[in-house]
């Protein structure tokens, strides 16, 4: 059974950092796309970030590019979601998610249902 945990959400000023993590358990990370998205009061779930089976195709969304990374700890088979400079709008339950194919293409065009393995989310409140 295919667990993920994130973990690392929290309440920060703007301006500041956070650092999420998503821990697996019942899958190796290195054999699939790892995506994180956001879901704000109101809002559909988006798509934030992305890192495919090769480190070299990653996605991020336009409104974070620059302020976020995401990398992959293949020991410890979890996947980081390094966030700087956040802003109010960064305000959401952040999910990670595993592609149950593991052919996925990280990419603007990659949705939810292109993910199947979810974790329970983990808040991220921040104040201006």
């Amino acid at each position: 059974e295919v667990q993920l945990v994130e973990s690392g959400g929290g309440l920060v000023q703007a301006g500041g950092s956070l650092r999420l993590s998503c821990a697996a358990s019942g899958i190796t990370f290195d054999d699939y796309a790892i995506g994180w998205f956001r879901q704000a009061p109101g809002k559909e779930r988006e798509g934030v970030s992305c890192i495919g089976r090769s480190d070299g195709n990653i996605y991020y969304a336009d409104s974070v590019k620059g302020r976020f990374t995401i990398s992959r700890d293949s020991v410890g088979n979890t996947v980081y979601l390094q966030m700087n400079n956040l802003v109010p709008d960064d305000t959401a339950v952040y999910y990670c998610a595993a592609d149950p194919t593991g052919f996925l293409y990280c990419s603007a065009d990659m949705g939810v249902a292109d993910f199947d393995a979810w974790g329970q989310g983990t808040q991220v409140t921040v104040s201006s």
